[in-house]
């Protein structure tokens, strides 16, 4: 048997010793240890050093993070992360997208943290630029390597680092992007995702500019879309609208709470070469358009439901169920019988079991029988560590809307 290069090897020196009983979960993949499970007064020298850990008979290498709740982020059962593993990350990472880029897609995630064994970074291509993404600051440290190996297996025109704007900063929320190699990007990019034409606002839009975790899903409802009457409920700048109409919907009817969204919608139809005026953007919240479109007896054919997250932490996951009924009862309510009901959740911290126990007190509050013909997750560019369910964050459940039998 050949024996290992020394390089490869887990850092010598002090082992940071983990309870044991993590080591079960940790040996399964699992690429997290929170805060409370490092033994007091044993910290390692620096924000975003490589530290060796064992747990029993688990043993890797991990991030060290001083503040995050997630203090220490698996990277490795082999070596200390260097050049040539990232590298061989990047790698990796662009063989699984070798069919999305082969088809024209320009817009997908690279990089997706835990999933591409990279904690915690989010690496997204928009055409011929990266937008980088870090959950903590301790993964700067890693960020001269990922850059330059995105620079060796992409050679993209430029890579940029997305920041966001602390409380004290300016007061909104709007991120800024930071330049770590070549050109910055324009704030807003036309790309391509099966067919449609997208713009995406790299500055100031959600997630990285666009929402990449849905891009089957569009594809699957724009095919189920044929002469149907439509609803996009959250639509945002109006990717499913888009689809859905591309599909050959009769109308689509838009709903954002925001103004600026919808008008980003209508743009992305004339991208489409569809007639904007020939469809509904409605600016409302949509908890109060549904009540008005209940009263007032709409009903649609197909509808898209597609939330944001209602919970940012594990306290709030049952409030956040209790939405869930509430908002998908009333959407099964404006859905005519025998039509189509897509309800989405990118809440991590419910399961797709939970989301859907959600629907089935939903569909018996809406007093209709729901049966589920599709149940998806997020894009094959968006992977999931097999050891971390935390990954699958992102719920598609499509199913047919019928009256009590």
């Amino acid at each position: 048997m050949a024996r290992r290069d020394s390089r490869s090897r887990p850092p010598r020196g002090d082992v940071l010793r983990l309870p044991e009983s993590l080591s079960g979960k940790l040996l399964a993949g699992h690429p997290w240890v929170y805060r409370d499970h490092v033994p007091k007064g044993r910290t390692p020298p620096r924000t975003g050093a490589f530290v060796r850990v064992q747990a029993g008979a688990f043993e890797a290498v991990a991030l060290w993070d001083p503040v995050s709740p997630i203090a220490l982020r698996i990277f490795s059962r082999e070596r200390v992360p260097d050049a040539a593993w990232f590298n061989a990350r990047v790698r990796e990472a662009l063989s699984l997208r070798g069919p999305l880029r082969a088809a024209g897609t320009t817009a997908f995630r690279l990089l997706n943290g835990e999933g591409d064994g990279v904690p915690g970074v989010v690496a997204d291509v928009y055409e011929r630029f990266v937008v980088l993404v870090t959950y903590a600051d301790s993964l700067a440290s890693v960020l001269p390597m990922l850059v330059a190996a995105l620079e060796r297996e992409l050679a993209p025109e430029g890579i940029v680092l997305r920041e966001r704007r602390s409380a004290g900063d300016s007061g909104d929320a709007e991120s800024r992007l930071r330049l770590l190699s070549g050109q910055k990007p324009p704030s807003r990019l036309v790309v391509s995702e099966n067919g449609m034409r997208l713009s995406a606002n790299l500055e100031a839009g959600q997630k990285t500019g666009l929402f990449l975790d849905h891009r089957e899903n569009r594809a699957f409802v724009r095919a189920l879309a044929q002469g149907r009457e439509c609803l996009n409920l959250f639509s945002y700048t109006g990717a499913f609208s888009v689809a859905l109409a591309l599909g050959g919907a009769k109308h689509v009817t838009s709903v954002d709470v925001a103004t600026g969204a919808l008008d980003a919608a209508r743009e992305n139809f004339a991208l489409n070469r569809l007639a904007p005026e020939e469809h509904a953007f409605v600016a409302a919240d949509v908890f109060r358009y549904l009540e008005a479109a209940r009263a007032e007896g709409r009903r649609f054919d197909l509808v898209v439901c597609d939330p944001p997250s209602f919970a940012k932490s594990r306290e709030h996951a049952r409030a956040a169920l209790r939405a869930y009924v509430r908002l998908n009862a009333q959407g099964l309510s404006v859905t005519r019988p025998g039509g189509l009901y897509a309800a989405a959740s990118c809440t991590a911290q419910v399961s797709p079991e939970a989301f859907r126990d959600a629907l089935a007190q939903a569909a018996a509050r809406a007093r209709v029988r729901f049966q589920i013909v599709h149940d998806a997750a997020q894009a094959i560019d968006h992977p999931v560590a097999v050891g971390h369910p935390e990954g699958r964050y992102l719920k598609f459940v499509l199913g047919r809307v019928l009256e009590r039998a």
